[in-house]
């Protein structure tokens, strides 16, 4: 019996084996393709690029119906309204800044030649040339929005794209491959569907860049994975984003912005505030602006179809375990469904926004980056005591400050590092398309969006163009070296 066992299990790992090895050379050769038509056109021009770009934006206009169906089975509950808006509609908007910006980009940059060759006629310019193909991994929470926004700095660039999406929307992912299909030949974009083994040999591949968006546990494996072939990697990943509400703002602004944001997609957004400073008096009406709030924006959460469903029983699980960690190390938790409807039913996947009062830093809702409906709430007595916390802690991929104060706002600003900040608002960085959005630190590396967006999948290339001297020759500054060369070198060396 034991041996009937121990062969089972050899025959199943030499199948998976076989299986990785055909995915393997699949890729390799969508690979192998992508850079043979490169190297065909290794340049192409603004036509062609802004035609690969119009394309982008007539798929996702001509199929938006199909996509937030797809997007909807995937999740469970998540309204048309929110997928046409924090996605179609801001995957459209970032591929028309690049196309209206795109000429400009292209165009060869100016930089100062050294004098006194920059007289005779030398130049110094900087080449912005595609890269080749780029690796992109996407994650499963905005499943449309990661693949669009970041295809329009890899397009705009000039170069092709391998594409891997998240295993966990499989109906979002099979149905935009089969879109990319019908508007791209594969040897200018691929999609390629399958589980962690593919994305991990995905992410093997000799790409020219790669980049993925996920959570730092898996970009670390990923830039290993990269490691050894070179690859450029950028990482967009995530981290505890903080919110300091200071003592001279408005908390009814505040709260009102602060759920609405915290709300959307049922916190599953990297940009997503996982905790907040309020200053200590004014806790008690903080919450209850906060209960309001929600109160109007979703009278009820279960059988709401504007409130988003986690997206599947693994995530579930993992956010119901942060609040029972928190009671049991005796945080006040509140729920702020208005109707304290019983949420247990994993069917819906659904669980109503939640504070939790003054955790401590040994609970998980402190540790863990939430990505889910949880927000942890710190009170303060001392404003440096928030930036003294915030700067102990990994660096986050945003930060929020509510305050119209100047010198409190610099303050922040100068004191703090994150991959970006939002004043008196919640994630509008991200949709600003001339803002370059990355993090730093734990929170990523790389950025895009914007001329850094572009700069990140172009290589610039440096040329110099000598003038009608040689200089050297006419200075004498070629040997043998006599007199009046050594006169002139000591000239040069001086402070």
């Amino acid at each position: 019996m034991q041996a009937t066992q121990t062969e089972s299990a050899a025959v199943i790992k030499s199948e998976k084996r076989a299986d990785l090895g055909s995915i393997e050379q699949k890729l390799m050769h969508l690979l192998n393709k992508q850079r043979l038509a490169h190297s065909g056109i290794p340049y192409p021009d603004l036509d062609t690029r802004i035609d690969r770009l119009n394309r982008c934006i007539d798929l996702l206009v001509t199929y938006q119906n199909e996509i937030c169906a797809a997007v909807e089975a995937d999740f469970g509950c998540r309204s048309d309204n929110v997928t046409r808006v924090s996605e179609l509609f801001t995957s459209i908007q970032s591929l028309k800044f690049v196309r209206k910006k795109l000429k400009k980009w292209m165009r060869v940059e100016q930089r100062s030649a050294p004098f006194p060759m920059n007289v005779t006629g030398s130049r110094s310019e900087i080449h912005y040339q595609p890269k080749g193909v780029v690796g992109i991994m996407t994650p499963w929470n905005v499943p449309v929005n990661a693949i669009f926004a970041q295809l329009a700095d890899v397009l705009g660039a000039g170069n092709r794209a391998m594409i891997k999406p998240s295993e966990f929307t499989p109906c979002t992912s099979e149905l935009l491959e089969k879109l990319i299909s019908e508007y791209f030949f594969d040897d200018e974009i691929a999609v390629i569907n399958g589980d962690a083994d593919t994305g991990a040999a995905f992410s093997r591949l000799p790409f020219d860049h790669l980049i993925f968006t996920g959570a730092g546990s898996v970009g670390s494996k990923v830039m290993a994975a990269a490691a050894p072939n070179l690859t450029p990697v950028t990482l967009e990943l995530g981290g505890k984003s903080p919110v300091i509400i200071a003592e001279d703002y408005d908390l009814d602004d505040a709260a009102d912005k602060l759920m609405a944001t915290k709300a959307m997609n049922s916190g599953q957004i990297c940009v997503s505030p996982d905790y907040c400073f309020v200053p200590e008096a004014a806790l008690d009406a903080f919450v209850e602006k906060c209960r309001s709030v929600i109160a109007e924006l979703y009278p009820m959460v279960q059988d709401n179809p504007d409130f988003v469903s986690v997206i599947n029983e693994r995530h579930f699980e993992r956010i119901l375990s942060y609040l029972d960690d928190a009671r049991i190390k005796g945080a006040q938790v509140i729920s702020l469904d208005t109707v304290q409807a019983d949420w247990s039913d994993r069917a819906n996947h659904k669980i109503p926004l939640h504070l939790v009062i003054n955790p401590t830093n040994d609970m998980l809702v402190m540790q863990e980056e939430i990505f889910g409906p949880i927000l942890s709430i710190r009170t303060y007595q001392s404003f440096d005591m928030c930036l003294l916390d915030i700067n102990s802690r990994p660096n986050p991929l945003a930060l929020y400050l509510f305050s119209k104060d100047k010198k409190v706002q610099k303050k922040v600003i100068d004191n703090t590092m994150a991959g970006a900040m939002t004043i008196n608002d919640i994630a509008v960085h991200y949709a600003c398309d001339d803002l370059p959005f990355g993090g730093v630190g734990a929170s990523g590396m790389g950025q895009i969006h914007g001329i850094e967006g572009f700069k990140t999948f172009s290589h610039s290339k440096s040329v110099f163009k000598q003038g009608w001297i040689n200089l050297p020759k006419l200075s004498g500054m070629l040997p043998p070296y006599g007199e009046k060369f050594e006169k002139m070198s000591r000239g040069l060396v001086k402070k």
